[in-house]
């Protein structure tokens, strides 16, 4: 079986979702990120998974659900957090970030039979999930992070390394307010759908629509 790994910040004002700062103050920005990070790990949590692990930055709140270890992150860029939390696997991974609340339990449920990794795209040219069978910090080390070409730049690095690649479903990460309310429309019922209508309403309140 596949452990799940969720590389996440605490959702704390003014260290998350900095870009959704207009339209929303940094309290709405980190409730935000709260009800993102609530959806994934309440996807990841109901699927069928070896180990769950919460690779975080900062500490566990109420939002964490039962089953998941927690793991720090390591120090130094997004390339080096990624390779030390592959590090920590002994077999099967497929890892995630929580800027996609729309993910579901059926897209995580990877078989990694007949490939040796997954590659999920993000549409900004990042990506969203990185899936390996024979876990290798090597991997995503040196890969440019937060480029329009990241995504690229790490699939190539897996096709270089001679592994055969398996693509999953493009998704939207939730950076903007627009990437907000895209990805709120393909997940209605969710905590973030929820969420953001809140933070909407807070928002359309102080400039009197």
């Amino acid at each position: 079986m596949t452990t799940l790994l969720v590389i996440a910040k605490e959702p704390r004002p003014g260290r998350v979702k900095t870009r959704l700062t207009p339209p929303f103050t940094p309290d709405e920005a980190a409730a935000l990120a709260e009800a993102s990070l609530a959806d994934t790990l309440r996807a990841v949590a109901a699927t069928p998974a070896r180990r769950r692990v919460l690779v975080l930055d900062g500490a566990p709140g109420p939002w964490l659900p039962p089953g998941f270890d927690v793991v720090p992150q390591c120090a130094g860029g997004l390339d080096a957090r990624l390779a030390d939390a592959f590090a920590g696997c002994a077999g099967p991974a497929l890892l995630i970030g929580m800027d996609t609340p729309q993910v579901t339990p059926e897209l995580l449920d990877v078989d990694f039979e007949g490939c040796d990794a997954y590659f999920g795209p993000a549409e900004d040219g990042g990506f969203w999930a990185l899936g390996l069978a024979r876990p290798d910090p090597a991997l995503p080390r040196g890969v440019p992070m937060s480029t329009p070409v990241t995504g690229a730049a790490q699939r190539e690095r897996l096709l270089a390394a001679g592994l055969r690649v398996r693509d999953l479903p493009p998704l939207r990460d939730v950076d903007t307010a627009a990437d907000a309310r895209a990805v709120a429309a393909l997940a209605p019922h969710g905590r973030f759908a929820a969420r953001l209508a809140r933070c909407t309403a807070g928002a359309d309140a102080r400039v009197g629509r």
